[in-house]
């Protein structure tokens, strides 16, 4: 073990808060494990000379002392002894230094070269390692809580009004050149003049940020010489990545500074957060935290074989989310980053696995689990954003559209739709008459509502926008895993070359595929999201699972040709018409029948030769063009007054045929005439002109078109027609 010097004086100290509290005057230590039978907080200094302290007293399972004398700055871990005892699911091992659960803040990085595995790798799994880890494993941090927020105010965006942007701190300023170098990559990066001047003229509401929880590298990547650039492998639930501090050691101001300046712009920061599983992976994995305090209490272990994990993630382990210690981790680590760090909501990776019933050795997804029942209890998570990827890798793992109420979701069927509909594939029509209007398939008979749905086309994971229209095949040869890793169905075409061309048609055609789908995403109703880089043309070249990225093509890119930059132009058009017109983000399900008084229905649906549709045209294999008619009346909004709201009424033709198709707009019945808005065959998407009712348009092959109807004042034009309504069913 390391040096260790003669212990310091201790006093009993409190069970509660559970980790390191600074008072003023020292510091308290406090440690759940329910199967521990001693445990130690090692106190380093500069040198990383040990002091080892025992936690004499413990109270409900919790072990705790004070250390008077002791002040933020302070370098810790703790030194758990118990059972090794695989067999029964036991893996203490005091000769292993272990970051404490609690700890705001960590320094270093593991080092797999240090003995940071509990067993002997060479005599087996079953013996244990002598060796003492603590040279190979981050320290924890005594804290300092104090921070001025004076003026900080959570922008509280209605989710009808939200546009997420998903981005990744390091590589969203890293390439930028209008942000200072010592501060690209970093949170001060993030919210400097520079980044929020993009966010703000794009018309971003909400930045949901890839993980910024402390993380680990996997031994395999360290092996390689490559880390974890996306951080989806946790080590502190309450820890800010160092990795992002302009100044070492600085990370939880920084993040706190970012914060209260985004909050300051209007926007609202949600965390990308992992409790689905740790970073010490599986059996074979490191012993760095929560394995060595208490296996059994924290995994999900499997029932006929104790030494082996539940694995719902492939990562090696599951959390044990039904017991209540593991829970209220997690508890108390999300509502710390909401009240200490003022977030405003929770993305939740893999959340499917945090709904598995039962105790450690069962596993069924349950909606009702105890995980969602605290949380819509909770006062103070109950009123922050949540959204849920709705699936994990087990048995009935994909759960999209079944989370309670209070839940948004990603809805990967709109991802999967729309991708597949703008290639051309026929007979996504039907489906897509659901994606456009929020999925009331899948979020109207919970009680739910449009913006349950967060609509998106491309994610961290996967090709960007512009690859998903450049490649057919994954290209992952950079991350040492032989293109093995990876998705391999990206619903995408490269239309006739692999990756980079200068073939022009080709490039046009790209661009234009790019704007259909973003103007796809920005009209639909729902809450739409953008992958950072997206809006600018960002390429990985063809890497689909930039994961090991931490370099130009994991990167946001600012150094825009012309195609980009009129790239950019054509996205905040396109969200800033979604801004202006609440009939794009209306907070209830159209029903294809007049509301609230209104002479028009609040949506019709049409074929090419002008015609609503009927049953056969909803289910015809051959059509891959369609027109959508969206009222402005009576929407379902009220302003301050409590007056209805109304806006302009709107048609939007989608063609994803490989011809162009000559549409009729609907006739007076509708509206006298129509101004063009919006077309995506324009690299800027602008168009001028009006066209009359009955007009034939013509819409370029694999484009769109956006119409407003030309009345001198909102609201209904003349009585809607006697037909009756058709369903989407």
């Amino acid at each position: 073990m390391s040096r260790v010097r003669a212990a310091v004086p201790a006093w009993p100290g409190k069970p509660f808060p559970l980790g390191a509290k600074y008072d003023g005057a020292g510091v308290n230590f406090a440690l759940f494990s329910e199967h521990a039978g001693a445990v130690w907080v090692c106190l380093f200094d500069e040198e990383g000379e040990e002091t080892r302290v025992l936690l004499a007293e413990r109270t409900a399972q919790v072990f705790h002392a004070y250390v008077p004398g002791l002040k933020p700055g302070q370098r810790y871990g703790f030194r758990v002894d118990g059972p090794y005892d695989p067999a029964n699911g036991h893996r203490f091992n005091a000769h292993k230094l272990l970051v404490d659960p609690y700890a705001r803040a960590l320094v270093g990085r593991v080092d797999y070269r240090a003995p940071v595995f509990g067993f002997d790798r060479k005599q087996g799994e079953l013996v244990m390692d002598a060796g003492d880890s603590a040279p190979g494993v981050p320290k924890s941090i005594v804290v300092s809580e104090e921070f001025d927020w004076t003026g900080d105010r959570a922008p509280d965006v209605p989710w009808s009004d939200v546009v997420v942007y998903e981005a990744h701190v390091k590589g969203f300023s890293m390439a930028n050149p209008d942000v200072p170098s010592h501060l690209r990559g970093t949170y001060l990066g993030l919210c400097h003049p520079a980044s929020i001047a993009h966010l703000t003229a794009l018309g971003i509401t909400t930045v949901e940020l890839l993980p910024v929880h402390e993380h680990v590298d996997e031994p395999e990547l360290f092996a390689r010489g490559m880390q974890n650039y996306w951080g989806y492998s946790t080590l502190g639930f309450f820890a800010p990545d160092q990795r992002f501090a302009s100044v070492p050691g600085e990370q939880v101001r920084e993040f706190r500074e970012m914060v209260k300046k985004l909050h300051a712009a209007g926007i609202e920061v949600v965390l990308d957060v992992v409790y689905n599983h740790t970073g010490e992976g599986g059996a074979n994995g490191p012993t760095l935290s929560l394995r060595g305090i208490d296996n059994r209490t924290y995994y999900r272990l499997q029932k006929d074989n104790l030494r082996l994990y539940e694995d719902f993630t492939g990562c090696g382990n599951s959390l044990n989310v039904n017991h209540p210690d593991t829970l209220r981790l997690i508890m108390d680590s999300l509502r710390y980053w909401v009240t200490e760090m003022h977030v405003d909501g929770f993305r939740f990776d893999l959340a499917s696995t945090l709904a598995r019933d039962g105790g450690p050795t069962s596993g069924g997804v349950d909606k009702l689990s105890s995980f969602f029942d605290i949380i819509h209890q909770d006062p103070v998570l109950s009123a922050v954003k949540l959204i849920a990827e709705p699936w994990d890798l087990g048995e009935g793992g994909y759960q999209v559209g079944n989370f309670p109420v209070l839940w948004r979701e990603w809805n990967g069927k709109y991802r999967d739709c729309v991708r597949r509909f703008w290639l051309g594939e026929r007979g996504k029509v039907s489906e897509m008459g659901y994606r456009l209007t929020g999925s009331s398939d899948l979020y109207n008979n919970s009680g739910r509502h449009p913006q349950a749905s967060i609509n998106f086309i491309t994610a961290h994971d996967g090709f960007t926008l512009l690859d998903w229209a450049s490649y057919e095949r994954k290209h992952n040869e950079a991350n040492g895993e032989n293109n093995r890793d990876g998705m391999d169905d990206n619903a995408s075409a490269n239309h006739g070359v692999e990756g980079k061309t200068p073939d022009a048609p080709i490039q046009a055609l790209r661009f234009r595929q790019v704007r259909n789908m973003l103007t796809t995403l920005l009209l639909s109703q729902g809450v739409p999201m953008i992958t950072a880089g997206d809006e600018m043309g960002k390429t990985q070249g063809g890497n689909n699972n930039a994961y090991v990225q931490d370099n130009a093509t994991g990167w946001v890119h600012w150094d825009l040709d012309q195609a980009e930059r009129t790239l950019l132009t054509f996205t905040r058009r396109l969200v800033a018409l979604r801004a202006e017109h609440p009939v794009f983000r209306r907070p209830s399900f159209l029903r294809g029948e007049p509301a609230g008084g209104s002479r028009l229905k609040d949506i019709a649906w049409f074929t090419p030769d002008g015609h609503e549709m009927t049953g056969a045209d909803w289910s015809s294999p051959r059509s891959a063009a369609v027109g959508l008619l969206l009222s402005g009346d009576a929407l379902g909004f009220r302003d301050e007054r409590g007056v209805p709201v109304i806006d302009d009424t709107f048609f939007l033709v989608f063609n994803a045929s490989a011809e162009d198709v000559v549409f009729v707009v609907p006739s007076e019945v509708w509206a006298e005439a129509w101004k063009r808005m919006l077309d995506t065959n324009a690299p800027d998407g602008s168009c001028e002109g009006r066209v009359a009712a009955g007009e034939r348009l013509t819409v370029t092959a694999r484009s769109a078109c956006v119409l407003m109807r030309i009345t001198p004042e909102r609201g209904s034009w003349r009585p809607m027609p006697a037909a009756a309504p058709v369903s989407l069913s």
